[in-house]
């Protein structure tokens, strides 16, 4: 019976730790199987293949063994060998500052270069240890190009979201975008090749860096909005190796016409509260044709 629970248990582990390598406790499987350090015979170690941090060797410092990715919890005291060893260019650490949710920090491994790293792909990699853990997981053939991140026009990752609102509320667009250089980040409204806010004081524009590194985001808010603010609005983003645009439209409905009654009863819309203000976002497809501006399209 002791038998049939220990093989079960070394199941569930080992399928655990299979799916989940974040939580791959090696010291369960070592004390189960009752790992014994002996003579070192470097025939008889089993190969680690898909190691995407790279080897190091076991607690017995004999057969080569996958080490921890970025991120994942590790043995802080060389003498512990339980959650097993950082890969490649990477050292256990333990932050007392990261204490979410009341929980005991634990160590984990930490890339020890924070340089950013440019791939033949063309894109720009936090640090040699995500580079190297994207590349060993990749099918393509990813070289490192050049220490530093990439040079390129710019990429929005978050663009403006359509939107839906009645009159005399406020509407808050953002964009963010990345890009080495820095890129500049403006907004416009289609029709009118100025941007904004310009002198229209219910319109304010904010903008700032980050939160992801060489990345800039912005806002567009429109307080107290008006049928005449209803249209489309432009995230215009450049540095010298180009630009790029996204476009989010504004629907602005009027409490006087005979139609906020279905707008407020559809239950294709979702009700949200932002800053004490009823929000309607909508689905642009069911309002008609694309507009000029798509977002991503890019200008050069």
């Amino acid at each position: 019976m002791k038998v049939l629970i220990v093989l079960i248990l070394y199941g569930v582990i080992l399928k655990d730790t299979q799916g989940s390598p974040t939580f791959y406790h090696r010291g369960w499987l070592r004390l189960l199987r009752g790992d014994i350090c002996g003579n070192c015979d470097i025939h008889g170690c089993s190969k680690s293949i898909n190691c995407p941090a790279g080897t190091v060797l076991d607690d017995c410092g004999c057969c080569p063994e996958c080490g921890n990715v970025e991120g994942q919890i590790c043995d802080l005291d060389n003498k512990n060998h339980f959650y097993g060893k950082c890969g490649e260019n990477l050292e256990c650490r333990l932050d007392a500052n990261d204490n979410k949710f009341g929980e005991i920090p634990e160590p984990q491994c930490v890339c020890k270069y924070k340089e950013s790293i440019c791939g033949s792909d063309g894109k720009t990699y936090d640090n040699i240890c995500q580079f190297n853990e994207i590349y060993s997981r990749s099918q393509e053939n990813i070289t490192l190009q050049h220490r530093g991140p990439c040079a390129a026009a710019p990429f929005i990752s978050i663009p403006p979201k359509d939107a839906r609102n009645f009159t005399g509320n406020d509407i808050i667009f953002g964009c963010e975008v990345s890009a080495f250089p820095m890129p500049h980040l403006e907004w416009r409204k289609e029709g009118n090749n100025r941007y904004l806010p310009g002198d229209d004081a219910h319109i304010s524009v904010q903008t700032r860096g980050g939160p992801q590194r060489y990345g800039v985001t912005g806002w567009l808010q429109i307080e107290g909005i008006k049928k005449s603010d209803e249209g489309v609005y432009i995230c215009v983003t450049k540095n010298k190796y180009g630009t790029t645009i996204a476009s989010a439209k504004l629907k602005v409905v009027d409490y006087g016409s005979q139609s906020t009654l279905k707008y407020i009863t559809s239950s294709k819309f979702s009700r949200y509260n932002t800053d004490d203000k009823n929000y309607y976002p909508y689905k642009p497809e069911e309002e008609g044709e694309g507009e000029e501006f798509g977002s991503g399209d890019i200008e050069n």
